[in-house]
């Protein structure tokens, strides 16, 4: 049976991914100089208008405005030409300790007294697919190849109409066989200034962005091209819409392919697992199937606060699995430790990696790789598969 799957990305002058770039802009400065900094931070903005407020204890003495500042000039929005400007908005700062509450289960395992426990309850999900070469679902890694493209074009100056902000969405036929058949529609909304002809934006548009992101192979006559369907998109950014931290956790991860467990990454120090859990089930998924372990996986992780261990382990490879996914997920528990400390140490968390993580997808990113992405394990859980499912 045919299906046909979609997924977005946006620009980093998209409202809401300036707030991630705000707030792991200060996750980072605050790491740069205490890495042990406890950070949950998140911004809003709107014309003419940031708010950076959140928790966050830590030594390191930061200028929260100049960051805001800096980050904004750095995705684009230098003067008021896009009714917003970097040396022109306000900047709100309101920002307290965290709560010792919250610090007292993180310290230390509340109940083992030996590591330092999860930040918070919750669940996370990782993946991991054999669609694409970075073992991620395809219709984002097209998504995200657009969105990048958009912005290289800006910032080089090639097509100097372009504003940051900016969208993409790509649909992807699967076959019979679940294999990725065909691109069946792509979707871009690009930001413009008001000289440029829609009829030049569009031929530039499948010319210099969809012939170059999209595999040629994946494009036939019935593919749907829809480029700036309105015919305008001058008023765009902060000046077009607000903006709020963590609202585009689906264009941060999978594009929808894989399930959520709701928690927003951008903002916050490894401590939450929120953050460094997730990122754990990617690795742990990304090396299942790297192993050859099944086709396509599925991690769920949970845990409680102040509580070192995780209180379960979900494995679900949809089928495609060599060994039951229970006996993976024993597996599993062999060979990775996830403790929120161990996770931290194993993925070298308390870095300033973060800023580059809040554009274009935290997982599967082939110009930067990130810890999380490493398949490093890949030898290890081999060895437990059974000589008859022995991979070569």
């Amino acid at each position: 049976m045919k299906r046909v799957f979609t997924s977005e990305s946006v620009t980093s002058g998209h409202p809401d991914k300036i707030c991630d770039q705000v707030s792991d802009a200060v996750l980072d400065a605050c790491l740069t100089q205490d890495p042990n900094s406890r950070v949950a931070c998140e911004a809003a903005i709107n014309t003419g208008l940031v708010v950076v407020m959140g928790e966050i204890s830590t030594k390191a003495d930061i200028d929260v405005e100049g960051i805001v500042r800096k980050t904004i000039s750095d995705i684009g929005y230098k003067d008021d030409c896009d009714g917003f400007a970097s040396g022109q908005c306000k900047v709100i700062v309101s920002i307290k300790e965290q709560s010792p509450d919250i610090a007292l289960g993180v310290d230390e395992d509340y109940h083992s007294g030996k590591e330092i426990g999860a930040g918070d309850q919750g669940m996370m999900f990782g993946y991991a697919c054999n669609e694409t070469e970075q073992l991620m679902p395809l219709p984002i890694v097209l998504a995200h190849n657009i969105t990048q493209e958009l912005e290289k074009l800006r910032k080089n100056g090639t097509l100097q109409y372009l504003r940051p902000d900016g969208k993409a969405q790509v649909t992807v036929e699967y076959g019979f066989d679940d294999k990725p058949q065909r691109v069946d529609a792509i979707v871009i909304s690009t930001q413009h200034d008001e000289l440029v002809e829609v009829e030049d934006l569009r031929n530039d548009m499948m010319q210099k962005i969809v012939k170059k992101c999209i595999p040629s192979k994946l494009i036939d006559e019935e593919t749907k091209v829809f480029i700036n369907p309105t015919g305008r998109f001058v008023i765009g950014g902060p000046n077009g819409d607000s903006g709020l931290t963590g609202r585009k956790i689906i264009v941060d991860t999978y594009g929808g392919m894989a399930k959520h467990g709701g928690g927003a990454f951008s903002g916050k120090d490894s401590t939450k697992v929120d953050r460094s859990a997730a990122y754990a089930a990617r690795y742990i998924a990304k090396n299942i199937v790297a192993a050859q372990f099944a086709k396509k996986c599925e991690i769920q992780l949970a845990y409680a606060i102040g509580v070192s261990e995780p209180v379960s382990i979900n494995v679900n490879t949809y089928g495609t699995g060599q060994l039951p996914d229970e006996e993976i997920a024993d597996i599993i528990n062999s060979v990775f430790n996830l403790t929120p400390e161990s996770i931290i140490a194993t993925l070298e968390l308390r870095r300033p990696i973060y800023q580059q993580t809040a554009c274009y997808g935290h997982f599967g990113r082939k110009d930067v790789l990130f810890p999380w992405e490493k398949t490093d394990k890949v030898k290890m859980l081999c060895k437990y598969l059974p000589p008859q499912v022995q991979v070569v």
